[in-house]
């Protein structure tokens, strides 16, 4: 178990110093930066699928699709979903919206739950209950003191319930789903990288360097995110998922970005949402190795 702790603190991590690095990369845009993201990340992530034996996985899919041709129209509208989140990721830091980004985060386990509920009738706990009561103290006051949230913090917190349902719809709920996911971003990322600054590679030098290693940045988050994910309960996963959120935050104060005195009203009880469902994870995750110790 310690291992996939190391590992999926790890990924978020190499997250967070990704969502930094986009700072480093001007003058590439953010469309750019997530086109090279792309390339470099989906070899690496083929490669890996084959050495771990997952590979099987986008044949039964290709199978799937082979039968039934109308499945590509899912999956590409699940592809530009994941697009959009990846994109963004890229795109806010160096647009000044670090913050918005990351609020969407904090708010995604909370838009889950919603979703659960929602698309597939599952309960609420006490404690989930009270967590979204917190939440909605923060939606309130964001409602109350721009109208609405940013787009960015609803593309996120609002994408990807969406996302996560389509994939489930139609049975790419697995890392053959995701590469497929990627790989049908390829032609958008090569796109986006012919049509951007010819010249800005070979008058910052310094690109040479930072763009392979944006691509291994990329692929070691999402290989040590799976491996994690394969090595701990559920539960101590979900709640070492909220480690990304925080470091997000941290990142966007450290390129300049600022809480206003009227938002902390926002950000205090969202976080407070978080900290119940961490508790509530807690709690399941010691019943849990009673119950396996007994």
């Amino acid at each position: 178990m310690s291992k996939g702790v190391v590992l999926s603190v790890m990924a978020s991590i190499l997250f967070g110093v990704m969502y930094f690095y986009t700072s480093l990369m001007p003058p590439l845009s953010g469309e750019e930066i997530f086109g090279w993201r792309m390339l470099l990340t989906v070899p690496c992530v083929t490669l890996f699928m084959i050495i771990s034996g997952d590979w099987p996985l986008v044949c039964q899919i290709g199978r799937r699709l082979r039968k039934k041709p109308t499945l590509l129209i899912g999956m590409l509208l699940s592809s530009t979903l994941l697009g959009a989140q990846l994109l963004l990721f890229m795109w806010a830091p160096l647009h000044g919206r670090s913050l918005e980004v990351s609020l969407g985060y904090f708010l995604l386990p909370l838009t889950m739950i919603v979703t659960g509920r929602i698309a597939y009738g599952e309960h609420l706990s006490r404690l989930q209950k009270i967590a979204a009561f917190f939440a909605l103290i923060g939606v309130a006051n964001e409602l109350y003191r721009v109208g609405s949230f940013s787009w960015e913090t609803l593309l996120v917190a609002l994408g990807y319930p969406m996302y996560f349902v389509l994939r489930r719809r139609l049975g790419n709920d697995n890392l053959g789903g995701l590469w497929f996911d990627m790989t049908l971003l390829l032609p958008i990322a090569t796109w986006f990288i012919l049509n951007g600054d010819p010249s800005a590679v070979a008058e910052h030098p310094r690109l040479y360097l930072l763009i392979p290693l944006l691509g291994m940045i990329s692929a070691s988050a999402l290989v040590s995110y799976i491996l994690a994910s394969r090595m701990l309960a559920f539960s101590l996963f979900g709640l070492l998922s909220y480690v990304e959120p925080v470091l997000l935050v941290g990142v966007a104060l450290l390129l300049g970005e600022s809480i206003g005195r009227d938002e902390w009203l926002t950000y205090l009880p969202i976080w407070l949402a978080v900290l119940v469902l961490m508790f509530e994870g807690s709690k399941h995750l010691l019943a849990h190795r009673r119950r396996n110790a007994s």
